[in-house]
């Protein structure tokens, strides 16, 4: 089981990038639109880089949803490589089951 606070961290990164999303994109869009002044893109890039850091979306870290593991996460189940072998030894995995040859 991860730490608490790392799953909170977590939650709190999400949060912050749902809250200033579109922002970043508007400027995103001005600083690599060809038709902008350099005074805008400036104004822009200061702007951006004076949002939280957490709120961008690559600060963001996939963890399991049972436990909270970041690491060995998988993509299509949303669970660490333990919790999805439970899953799929377990038959709750549709088309998925131990190999054997």
């Amino acid at each position: 089981m991860a730490k608490t606070s790392m799953v909170e961290r977590e939650k709190r990164r999400l949060k912050l990038n749902h809250r200033h999303d579109n922002k970043r994109n508007k400027l995103r869009d001005i600083i690599s639109n060809q038709m902008s002044s350099d005074e805008e893109r400036a104004a822009a890039q200061q702007t951006l880089s004076a949002l939280p850091r957490d709120s961008s979306r690559s600060r963001q870290r996939n963890r399991c949803s049972m436990c909270g593991r970041s690491r060995a996460y998988n993509r299509l189940t949303g669970l660490c490589r333990i919790h999805m072998r439970n899953a799929v030894m377990n038959g709750l995995v549709p088309g998925m089951r131990k190999a054997s040859w």
